[in-house]
């Protein structure tokens, strides 16, 4: 049937007019894609750091607002005394407190002075002052860790370096510690037993909530599962899909550890090439070997003195992360916290 005239005219006008609209409302969001950024960037603004070249993207976005708060948590705890430069012939702790090692070596002011605080960093009173305390022999422990991690980790740990309020923060157990994960289907294989758990430590991902136990406790893993094709045919790599996804959950802690992204460390040419890492990268390397020899060395020899109710659901001690010490900034309390713990350095401290 032939199309009136009018009905030409009317159906030419409803296209144009629908044009019209569809043109009005691209302009629009052509607007809005290059207003609502800059206004967005007005109530919420961020803090941009370049980590590598110019024109990959390499950088770290940061709300200033989580910056601040960030800032307001990472302050290290004024030293209520000073160090104590010792005088010729003054009495040490070893003479005076008879269980007193490894803090023996000190001078009975600084020893006086330095397990002060430590009960302040922990907050417990009972270092120190009662030989039936788990806690004593604990703090023993974790004197020598602390002293290995100022002395031998400064390729990691750096200018900062660590004390007990590092990791404590005036709680008797460090937050954002964790124990060996439990199976969801004890019968399964691991992508069963492990992913699809709803926890925090995976950000309530699916991926796998054993990648910790993985990769800071056990040594024998690579994180390395790169490759230049969909799958390694040659068989070059022994890295499964499960250690994929394992991977990614260590990526993620790592990320939100020390509030950065995968630029931090990465290129974004191509994540696998050494030659495109940035320090960063060979500094987390060395901050995961040790905080495996933290975990192997200091965390799980405590084990025994423990009561049951600091032990996991499977009988296994609290062990650390990366997110314990630095607690989402790059630098452990935003910077040195060692100049006032001479102790805490060596057993044969310096006082300037």
């Amino acid at each position: 049937m032939k199309k009136t005239r009018a009905q030409i005219r009317d159906e030419i006008t409803g296209l144009m007019l629908r044009g019209g609209a569809i043109g009005v409302l691209a302009f629009v969001a052509a607007i809005a894609f290059m207003v609502v950024p800059r206004l967005l960037g007005g109530i919420w603004p961020v803090e941009t750091a370049q980590t590598g070249y110019r024109g990959t993207g390499m950088a770290v976005v940061e709300f200033v607002s989580d910056n601040a708060a960030l800032d307001a948590r990472n302050v290290p705890v004024a030293a209520a005394l000073p160090p104590i430069p010792p005088e010729p012939g003054e009495p040490l702790a070893r003479d005076v407190y008879p269980n007193s090692e490894p803090l023996g070596d000190l001078t009975v002011r600084n020893y006086d002075r330095h397990v002060a605080q430590m009960r302040e960093w922990v907050g417990n009173d009972a270092i120190f002052s009662d030989e039936d305390t788990y806690a004593t022999e604990v703090a023993r422990l974790h004197i020598d860790m602390t002293r290995n991690l100022n002395e031998n980790w400064d390729s990691h740990n750096g200018e900062p370096g660590v004390t007990c309020y590092t990791c404590h923060r005036g709680e008797q157990v460090p937050q954002n510690v964790w124990f060996s994960p439990v199976p969801l289907n004890s019968w399964a294989g691991p992508s069963a037993m492990y992913q699809n758990q709803a926890r925090a430590q995976t950000y309530s991902t699916t991926l796998p909530v054993d990648a910790l136990q993985t990769y800071l406790l056990e040594d024998d893993q690579l994180v390395g599962v790169h490759g230049y094709s969909a799958r390694d045919e040659d068989g070059s790599s022994d890295a499964s899909i499960y250690h994929t996804y394992q991977t990614y959950a260590l990526m993620m802690h790592f990320a939100n550890s020390i509030g950065a992204n995968c630029t931090y460390c990465h290129n974004t040419r191509s994540p696998a090439d050494p030659e495109g890492y940035t320090p960063a990268w060979g500094i987390a390397q060395l901050g995961r070997i040790m905080t495996q020899e933290i975990n192997n060395d200091y965390m799980v020899p405590a084990t025994p003195l423990l009561p049951a109710e600091r032990l996991g659901p499977l009988g296994d001690v609290a062990k650390v992360n990366c997110a314990t010490c630095h607690q989402g900034a790059g630098k452990n309390l935003g910077g040195p916290v060692l100049a006032d713990w001479p102790e805490l350095v060596s057993a044969e401290p310096i006082y300037e």
